[in-house]
C-alpha cells in the first residue's frame, strides 16, 4: 500500500547516495534511479543535485523529504492500527540503542519479543547516545534507547532501567591488589573511558562535579568508541577502566576482570526510551510495554 517511490527517496535522501540507498532497500541501482526520475517527473522539479560522484538534496528535495517522513510514519501506525482489528501485531519497528544497551541489554529481549510476534519487522542501530538522538530527530529510527544525564528539551524520555558504572580493572594485574580506593587516589591512576558524546562519559563526568573533580584531572591514557574495546585494552594492561555493570558480567564471572570499590562515590543513571515530543504509534507503545514489564 506505501508508495514505493517515497520510501526510495527517504532512503536516499538518509544516504546521500543512490549506492546505498540500493543496498538498503535490497533492489538494483538503476531501480533506485528510476523511482527518482518518476518522483522528478511527477512535480516537473529537482529533486537532487548531481556533482560527480556526490549528491545533494535541492530546496524542493527537503520540501518532499519533510512530508515523505510524515507520510511514511503515517503508514507504519496505519498498518499496524488495521491489523490490531484482526488481532494480528504486524507493521515496522526501528530501533536505535546506544551501545551499551545494544550490546548488553536489548539483545535478549530483541529476541523474546520477535518470537512472540512473528510478523513485526525490528531493525537495530546502534551509536552514541548523541548519534541516537540525531538518528531520531532525522526519522532514521522510530525509538531510541539511550543512557546519561542531558535531556534534549524536544524529545521526551521514560526510564526503564536502571544502570551502574563500576570501576574495573584485569585481574592479573598489580593494580589487582587494591579492593578500595579514594577519589584522590583515583586521579593517580590510569584509565581509559569512553569517547566524547556517550552517556558513559556524560554520567561520568556529572558524579565526578558532584565531589568538584574535573574529569581533565584524570590520568586518561586513552578514549575508546565502545564498551568491548575498553574491556579488551585493560585486560591487556595495567589500567582501570569505568564500565557499566551489565557489560563486564561475564568477565567478573570468569574472573578476568574485577571492581575495585571507590570510597564514597557512586556512579549510577537510568537507561531511557526516548521518542519525538507528540509521536509515536501503538507498536512502539506496544515494545516499551514489553520491555518495562520486565524490569
Amino acid at each position: 500500500m506505501i508508495d514505493f517511490r517515497l520510501k526510495v527517496f527517504c532512503s536516499v535522501a538518509r544516504n546521500l547516495s543512490f549506492t546505498k540507498a540500493s543496498k538498503e532497500l535490497f533492489i538494483s541501482q538503476p531501480a533506485i534511479s528510476k523511482h527518482i526520475q518518476e518522483l522528478e517527473a511527477e512535480y516537473k522539479i529537482r529533486l537532487f543535485e548531481r556533482k560527480g560522484t556526490h549528491i545533494s538534496l535541492t530546496a524542493d528535495g527537503e520540501l518532499l523529504l519533510s512530508h515523505a517522513e510524515k507520510i511514511l510514519g503515517q503508514y507504519r501506525q496505519l498498518d499496524f492500527e488495521m491489523n490490531l482489528l484482526s488481532e494480528r501485531h504486524m507493521g515496522e519497528l526501528r530501533l536505535g540503542a546506544s551501545t551499551t544497551i545494544a550490546q548488553y541489554v536489548l539483545p535478549g529481549y530483541l529476541a523474546s519479543f520477535i518470537q512472540k510476534f512473528k510478523h513485526i519487522k525490528l531493525s537495530l542501530v546502534n551509536g552514541n547516545t548523541r548519534e541516537i538522538e540525531k538518528a531520531l530527530d532525522e526519522h532514521r529510527i522510530d525509538l531510541g534507547l539511550v543512557e546519561g544525564y542531558s535531556r534534549q528539551s524536544h524529545l521526551h524520555y521514560t526510564p526503564f532501567m536502571k544502570d551502574e558504572l563500576v570501576l574495573v580493572t584485569r585481574t592479573s594485574g598489580k593494580l589487582a591488589e587494591l579492593d578500595e580506593i579514594t577519589l584522590s587516589e583515583l586521579q593517580k591512576l590510569p584509565i581509559v573511558l569512553r569517547e566524547a558524546g556517550s552517556g558513559s562519559l556524560e554520567v561520568l563526568e556529572n558524579s565526578l562535579n558532584e565531589h568538584h573533580i574535573k574529569l581533565s584531572s584524570l590520568q586518561i591514557v586513552m578514549q575508546l568508541g565502545s564498551t568491548e574495546s575498553i574491556k579488551r585494552f585493560i585486560e591487556n594492561t595495567d589500567c582501570l577502566g569505568i564500565i557499566s555493570i551489565q557489560a563486564v558480567m561475564n568477565e567478573l564471572t570468569t574472573g578476568k576482570l574485577r571492581i575495585i570499590d571507590i570510597e564514597d562515590f557512586s556512579c549510577e543513571r537510568m537507561f531511557c526510551f526516548v521518542q519525538k515530543q507528540g509521536e509515536g504509534n501503538g507498536l512502539e507503545k506496544d515494545f516499551i510495554r514489553y520491555v518495562t514489564k520486565q524490569f
